[in-house]
């Protein structure tokens, strides 16, 4: 399986991407813009990404930006399954969540930081990790 983090922050990278390694194949990218096309280019290799994470505050385009146009690309594509995104974010504002889920259509939201453990039980509840 593949996962694509998606953080300008690189503390936040690197612990992202140590809680992932033992399940994925992970990719780095710094900022929204790198996320969609990072996005494109799985798919047009025919290895799309499983699991996309995703910091919400980002310079250049932000997450929730970033996250409405991989899901129109998956639209406009008929790609099946989708993504599982979960956005990350320091922020604690329920106005920004229920943006993600209902205009991103976000699989699942953490805040910062990222606990494993919560983490983990995040990819349970979306199939990607089994115990």
């Amino acid at each position: 399986m593949r996962a694509l983090i998606v953080e300008d922050e690189f503390l936040s990278r690197k612990v992202l991407r140590s809680f992932l390694l033992t399940l994925f194949e992970v990719d780095i990218v710094v900022n929204g813009r790198e996320a969609v096309e990072a996005f494109k280019l799985g798919h047009a290799e025919k290895r799309p990404y499983d699991l996309i994470l995703m910091d919400i505050m980002m310079p250049e385009v932000d997450g929730i930006e970033a996250l409405q146009k991989i899901r129109n690309i998956e639209s406009e594509n008929g790609y099946k399954p989708r993504a599982k995104v979960i956005m990350t974010t320091a922020l604690d504002d329920p106005q920004t969540v229920l943006k993600t889920f209902y205009d991103g259509e976000a699989s699942a939201y953490i805040v910062k930081p990222v606990a494993k453990d919560k983490l983990y039980a995040e990819l349970e509840k979306l199939g990607l990790l089994h115990k």
